[in-house]
Formats: C-alpha cells, sequence, structure tokens
C-alpha cells in the first residue's frame, strides 16, 4: 500500500502528512479502524457529555461519526494545515458546532484542566519515533494538563514496544490508573492488506493524588474482565503475546503453509498457566483432498504427548496426511491441569481454534474433533521434585496407546522429552487378590504396580544391549567369561539394571551426576544397586579421567548415554566435551583388547555428525552405526579392534543368536525373560 510511510520517522512529520492529505484527497483514512470497531471501547469510557480533545484527527470520520450519535463537544486538532482547512469545509453545513484547528499538539493553547476526554488515534504511534520519543512525551504531558481530575486519555495504538513502553512508564509514573483494551479482528475479516498486529486502546485516568501502586490490566476484546498486573514490564509481555498471536492468526487465516509446524500454548484466562499446546500442520500441495474435509481438530491422548507421531515435524506431518484434511490442529493438554472429559475439552477448544482455521473455510462451519480409542487418556503425577542440575522434574504413570501402563520421568525444562521411561506391571501383592474386570481407561493405583526390569521402552538402550554380541558373547570360549561395563549416564536406571539382571556374569559401573536422579531411580524405576551394579557419584569425564591416569582399570564395554543441558548446540547427546578427540582416546585406554565403546548420538546438525563421526573414526578402528526408526537417536559401536569390513556384519547375525541365547534371568530371583529381539537391533547396521 504505497500510502503508509517509508520510514517510521515519517509519522512525526508536518511535511509528510501534508504530502499523504493531498495525495489521500477527499478518501477518509481510518487509521488503526473506524467507528464500528472502536464504538464500544469509546462509549465505555467517553460520555457524550464529555468535553474531548481530540489530537491528530487527520481527515477520518470518527469524530464526525461520535458527534452524529451525540457527541456535540469535540475539538479536533491537527498539524495539517490541509486537512483543517477540508474537514471544515466538508462539516460546514451538516455539522456546524464541530470545529477544526490547526494546532500543535506539544503546545495547545486551551487552559489547565479543560477537557474530560483526550481522544487520540494513531498519534502517539506516529510522534514517538522522533527525537527519540522526546516529541511524543511533549504530547502526552500536554494531555495531562489539559484534562480535569478524572479524565481519560484514550489512545488507539498499535503498542509497538517502544511506543507503549513509552506511554505506560510515563502516566505509571505520574500515579495515573492504566488499562489497555486488544481488539481482535473478527473471524472472516482478514484481508491481505490490513493490519497483522492488533489494534490496542489504552486508557489512562488521572487521579487527583497519584496512586501509589501502580494499576495496570489488560483486557480482550470491548468488555473483557481486567486482568491485573503487578510491573510494567508484565503489562508489555502481554501486549507482545498477543501481538503474536494476532500475526500468527493472520498468517493462517490467509495462506497456507505445509512446510512449517506452527505452535503456540493456550493458557487458562485466570490462572495463565499453560493448558494446551496447539499446532498447525497444513496438508501438502496437491493432496487430494474432499471439499469437505476443510479443517479438524486431533486431540492428543495424555501421556502420549511426546510420542513420535504427535512431537516431531515429519510425524506430525504423517498425521496430517493420514487424516486427509486440508489443514489439522493437533492439540496437546498439559500437566497439572484438569481435564474432565473429551466432550468439554471440545467445548473449551471449539471458539479458540476456529481463529486458526484455512483460509476461506466458512465461519458457521462444523468442525470434526479427531482422536484415539475416544477418551483422553490418562495421566497420574507419582512425584515432583528439583534437581540441582535439571531443574524441576516429575514422575508420572500413563497409559500408552497399547493400553499397557508406563513411568515416566521428565524434567520440566523440556516437557517435551521423556528422560526415562519403564514399563508396570501389577506388583506381586496384586496377584494374589481377586482378579477383577480390567477396561482400557481403568486407573491402575501406584501402590499395586513394579517396574518390569526385562522390557526396555527405548529402542536405542535396545541397541546398546544388541551391540554386546560384538564381544561374542555366548561362544564356547566365552562361557562364564565376566562382562565388565562403564555406563555413563543413569537416567531411571533401566539400562544398567537390564544389564545387570539379564546379561550373564555382566558388573556394571554406572557413573551419575546428579544425586537426586539416584534417588529418584531407586525409588520409583526399580533401580537397585548390589555388589555387581554399583554407582559413583559425579562428573563422568573427570570419573574417566581418573580411571585412564590410575590404570589398571580395564572394561569390556564403555557407554556413553548422558544428555546435554545445552540446548543452543545443535547435539542433545552427548555433551560436545564428550565427544573430543581427547577423551575418546582415554575411553580407548580404558577397553580390554576385546573393548567395545557404545554412543548415544542425537545430532541434528549434520555438519556436526560428521565432524563426530570423523573423530570417533580416528580413535575406533571399526565403527558401526544403527539410526532409529521415528527417532533422531542413533547407536554407535565402536570396535577397539580392526574388523574385516567384508565379514563383520555377516558374522553378527550367528553372534545375535549367541547372545540371545545367553539372555536369562538371575537364578536367585525369578522375573520375566527379557523382552529383546538381538537379530532385530542389529540387522540394520552400517559400517562407517
Amino acid at each position: 500500500m504505497s500510502l503508509l510511510p517509508r520510514t517510521a520517522e515519517e509519522f512525526s512529520s508536518a511535511e509528510y502528512w501534508e504530502r499523504f492529505f493531498k495525495k489521500r484527497g477527499e478518501r477518509a483514512f481510518e487509521w488503526y479502524g473506524d467507528y464500528n470497531k472502536l464504538c464500544g471501547v469509546l462509549h465505555k469510557y467517553i460520555k457524550v457529555q464529555d468535553k474531548v480533545l481530540v489530537v491528530g484527527c487527520g481527515n477520518s470520520e470518527l469524530s464526525e461519526q461520535l458527534y452524529d450519535v451525540g457527541y456535540k463537544h469535540l475539538t479536533n486538532i491537527d498539524i495539517s494545515e490541509t486537512v483543517v482547512a477540508h474537514m471544515n469545509q466538508r462539516n460546514a453545513e451538516r455539522r456546524p458546532d464541530l470545529t477544526f484547528h490547526q494546532v500543535d499538539a506539544t503546545q495547545t493553547p486551551y487552559e489547565d484542566a479543560s477537557f474530560q476526554a483526550a481522544l487520540d488515534k494513531g498519534t502517539l504511534d506516529a510522534m514517538a519515533s522522533e527525537e527519540e520519543g522526546a516529541l511524543a512525551r511533549r504530547m502526552i504531558t500536554e494531555v495531562g494538563r489539559v484534562l480535569k481530575v478524572g479524565g481519560r486519555y484514550v489512545c488507539v495504538t498499535l503498542a509497538q514496544e517502544a511506543v507503549i513502553k513509552l506511554a505506560v512508564e510515563h502516566f505509571v509514573h505520574m500515579g495515573w490508573a492504566v488499562r489497555l483494551h486488544c481488539l481482535q479482528e473478527e473471524r472472516g475479516k482478514e484481508e491481505e492488506d490490513t493490519f497483522a498486529l492488533p489494534v490496542f486502546v489504552l486508557i489512562c485516568t488521572k487521579f487527583r493524588q497519584p496512586m501509589p501502586t501502580p494499576i495496570l490490566e489488560m483486557c480482550v476484546g470491548d468488555d473483557g474482565a481486567p486482568v491485573r498486573h503487578t510491573q510494567v514490564c508484565e503489562l508489555l509481555s502481554a501486549v507482545r503475546e498477543y501481538q503474536a498471536y494476532s500475526v500468527l492468526r493472520k498468517r493462517l487465516r490467509t495462506s497456507t503453509d505445509p512446510g512449517s509446524s506452527l505452535s503456540l500454548t493456550l493458557c487458562n484466562a485466570k490462572t495463565g498457566l499453560p493448558r494446551y499446546t496447539v499446532t498447525v500442520q497444513d496438508c501438502p500441495p496437491g493432496a487430494k483432498v474432499p471439499r469437505s474435509n476443510q479443517f479438524a481438530i486431533f486431540i492428543v491422548p495424555r501421556g502420549s504427548e511426546t510420542a513420535w507421531l504427535y512431537s516431531s515435524t515429519e510425524g506430525r506431518r504423517q498425521l496430517a496426511a493420514s487424516a486427509n484434511f486440508r489443514r489439522l490442529v493437533i492439540a496437546s493438554m498439559h500437566r497439572n491441569q484438569e481435564y474432565t472429559d473429551m466432550q468439554a475439552v471440545q467445548s473449551e477448544l471449539s471458539p479458540v481454534v476456529m481463529d486458526l482455521a484455512p483460509p476461506g473455510m466458512p465461519t458457521n462451519q462444523q468442525v470434526p474433533f479427531l482422536s484415539v480409542g475416544g477418551d483422553l487418556g490418562w495421566r497420574e503425577e507419582v512425584s515432583r521434585g528439583v534437581s540441582p542440575f535439571s531443574g524441576e522434574y516429575c514422575v508420572e504413570n500413563v497409559r500408552g496407546e497399547d493400553g499397557e501402563l508406563y513411568r515416566r520421568l521428565v524434567f520440566l525444562s523440556n516437557i517435551s522429552l521423556v528422560q526415562s521411561e519403564s514399563r508396570l506391571v501389577p506388583s506381586k501383592s496384586s496377584h494374589k487378590k481377586k482378579n477383577k474386570k480390567k477396561t482400557k481407561a481403568a486407573v491402575t493405583p501406584s501402590a499395586s504396580v513394579s517396574v518390569d526390569s526385562g522390557f526396555l521402552c527405548c529402542a536405542h538402550h535396545e541397541v546398546m544391549v544388541a551391540g554386546l554380541s560384538m564381544l561374542g558373547l555366548g561362544t564356547p570360549q566365552n562361557k562364564d567369561v565376566p562382562v565388565s561395563v562403564l555406563l555413563v549416564g543413569l537416567g531411571g536406571g533401566g539400562l544398567p539394571q537390564f544389564l545387570r539382571d539379564f546379561v550373564p556374569d555382566a558388573a556394571v559401573e554406572v557413573v551419575e551426576l546428579d544425586p537426586v536422579v539416584l534417588e529418584v531411580a531407586k525409588e520409583w524405576f526399580g533401580f537397585r544397586p548390589d555388589d555387581r551394579l554399583t554407582v559413583t557419584l559425579g562428573d563422568g569425564l573427570e570419573r574417566i579421567c581418573f580411571l585412564e591416569k590410575e590404570g589398571g582399570h580395564f572394561f569390556d564395554v564403555v557407554m556413553f548415554d548422558v544428555d546435554n543441558k545445552d540446548s543452543s548446540v545443535g547435539m542433545s547427546c552427548p555433551p560436545a566435551a564428550f565427544v573430543e578427540t581427547a577423551v575418546l582416546q582415554k575411553v580407548f585406554n580404558l577397553l580390554t583388547p576385546r573393548g567395545l565403546f557404545i554412543l548415544n548420538l542425537v545430532c541434528r546438525d549434520p555438519v556436526l555428525r560428521k565432524d563426530v563421526l570423523e573423530r570417533v573414526k580416528s580413535v575406533f578402528p571399526t565403527v558401526l552405526s544403527r539410526k532409529i526408526a521415528e527417532e533422531i537417536n542413533e547407536v554407535l559401536l565402536c570396535s577397539r579392534e580392526e574388523k574385516n569390513a567384508a565379514h563383520i556384519l555377516p558374522s553378527l547375525s550367528q553372534a545375535a543368536k549367541n547372545f540371545q541365547s545367553t539372555l536369562s534371568c538371575d537364578r536367585t530371583e525369578p522375573k520375566p525373560r527379557p523382552l529383546i529381539d538381538i537379530a532385530e537391533m542389529i540387522k540394520d547396521l552400517k559400517l562407517e
């Protein structure tokens, strides 16, 4: 739109507005909305009998429309001689008492306390870009001078951060009450040339005595209930949230983008706590979507939020393709929130998600809700605490989509990631009770379940265990030969407990930095240290350096399964320091001649992955890799021995059978046989 300013500074210049109105001619320019959009708020704060100063009136029809509905005491001022002459001429006959004056809003000729209200539509925004805000400060100071006690400055603004911060801080300093109304565009009204940002109306009320404690409030719409904020920064943050949502809303209502997955959080209006996370996934171009399948909402069952299908971009695209709707909104429920049933969730989401409908969809069209199994799923929090290294965490039981119960450790700094997971089975005490019919929706009390140590929930853990077949376990020459393992990273303890319980003669030392994680593993995940399963609390790198320097400590297997707390790096497992060449060399030195280094690698950056792989190959002569389906994880199996490239992969098939035959439960304490298929885990190994 060529009539909009090219630079922000132009807003403030009298020359710009002269050129603007001459070019605009007779057409009214409704700056940030017309009377119909603003009347609800204006009538609420400006009385018909009030004397009103209209600051920077321009050629807007707003004053004329207010005059026509009964506001007869309007004094309109503007810096442009052209617009003032034009507006006086336009209203001379029909509205003789509606006057327009060429006046500089920063120095008006009016007496102190001569108006009950000052109306500003866009003038603050125009002036704020000049003289680093000094011009705008002079204008609102002048407004404060001419307003009576109890008078209101009513300012229509886009609330860009520097502008609204300037105004709010000024009036808070003066001891005035401050309230903001966010006026959202009506559904179905979005057009390509409308403002993406929402329009705000700033209401500042003058008091006889300055308020000792700031009154800062935010409302949505004309008559939304005010939400009180205690600090200016909180109010500004709320403004930014509404602006971001409005930009996203317009983008979604005017275009489709199959290549992106836009997400936003919907919060409880009263508490401000996150309640839903919704992600928008559009169908790819060219997809054959029925005309009736415009839009649908998919409710993710509680406890399934971290599943690949719902948490990854690729998974959501697959879900959208299978649902076969033009646009699919995927909604996840948050922890610590109560949800009655599916009908209640649908009723709560319906008015909000319509904002995210695709372009051209009628506002009255019915939108289907999709789900798995028709219920909300089940989640039970059993413990919560704080780790000095990872922050707040929770332990929760969930029902998987397979109907089984699982226990999870989740660090709340990254709620989309499950740190550890174990399957739950009925405990021995519950077997003694009479069996009752079990329904899918039944809730199993925590006290009646225990952790199944023979089941590894994580596919990368299964591959790490299967990698032990490279040691030749199960062959006659290795019968009754102990296997020593050094594992850095405990988590819930499922991997080391499995090794101790099911790999004959295995002795495992776990190095864990966080003592809280150790206590959680013991209390909630069935982790039971003993003489064959020990834990060293401390830094993994320091432990490796100590063992290598001390000498005499050799391991058949060294495993790294430790996450990276630094989210700025494109590798979330392990921390970068663990794959430095010097550290890898120390690991090499700690291994027995047949030794194996097993690394859980989670790296989204292909350049970084290549660099890590080159460093690993520079130390270890044989490196095999196995990518985990539907996950970012891959496992590197790094042998200290140089193996024949032509024979290593074929020979592993028999090695897998030998190793599978050795997996058995501890003879002293009966357990179910481990549910792991060694051959399946190694069949897709690739020689690097």
